[in-house]
């Protein structure tokens, strides 16, 4: 199945085999998409949404002066821009960050798992609201946390997120980052950036080089970011059992 890793570590469990099947039914094309290569505009008129198969994606805003914050880093098994099924139109701009094969859904067949497969159209809001407990950590994290802490709460996130759908593995996992697209992520300089993370590699926590991230400490790491991961909402089937 193309879907396999949609809410995996999640509410994976509540899809039957049938919503299984009516989601991968619904994908109208699968294809690769090189580096840092824009897949939607702000303001782009959007007529389908976006399945992450493989890779990662970014969501990025531009200040005026042309400097980026991202806003949002997609992981395999996340629909990237579900939310413009409602909205027509992004405020932000979506692109790759590495290599990545993505799959898209046409806005008319989610019209119709809407109207044919109540439960399935409920596990798809899920991950909408997903995003927006994401935000809504981002904003904590850029607003309470200090420089390290909150390179740190970046890397237990995606730590998190990437065990979920099987892609962390012995403490490591691949992230196509540069230390000035980390630095956007966590609202902080380059230098900033790279400060931080000498200091979490001396004091033995993270090591991140060459786009690989070794955790070697995560209890650690977790403490120092207050990184509590029930806002990713992980094993939670149980919120939909059906009546």
């Amino acid at each position: 199945m193309i879907s396999t890793k949609f809410l995996r570590g999640r509410a994976r469990a509540a899809l039957s085999i049938h919503e299984q099947q009516v989601l991968d039914a619904a994908i109208s094309g699968v294809r690769e998409v090189g580096p840092r290569t824009m897949l939607s505009r702000s303001d782009d008129v959007l007529q389908q949404s976006t399945y992450l198969i493989e890779g990662f994606v970014s969501r990025y805003m531009d200040d005026r002066g042309g400097h980026r914050q991202l806003v949002a880093i997609h992981v395999p098994g996340d629909f990237i821009d579900l939310h413009g099924f409602a909205l027509k139109r992004l405020n932000h701009d979506v692109a790759t960050l590495g290599p990545v094969r993505i799959a898209t859904v046409p806005h008319p067949a989610l019209t119709r798992i809407m109207a044919e497969e109540p439960h399935l159209a409920r596990l798809l809001w899920f991950s909408t609201l997903l995003d927006a407990a994401m935000h809504r950590e981002w904003i904590f994290r850029l607003g309470r946390l200090d420089a390290t802490a909150r390179v740190a709460h970046f890397f237990c996130e995606l730590a998190t997120r990437l065990d979920m759908v099987g892609l962390y593995e012995g403490g490591r996992f691949a992230l196509p980052i540069t230390q000035s697209e980390l630095a956007e992520a966590c609202g902080v300089t380059g230098v900033h950036a790279n400060r931080t993370l000498r200091v979490l590699r001396e004091q033995g926590m993270l090591v991140f080089r060459e786009g690989v991230a070794e955790v070697l400490d995560l209890p650690a790491l977790k403490r120092l970011a207050q990184f509590d991961d029930s806002y990713l909402y992980p094993n939670s089937a149980e919120l939909f059992e059906r009546n």
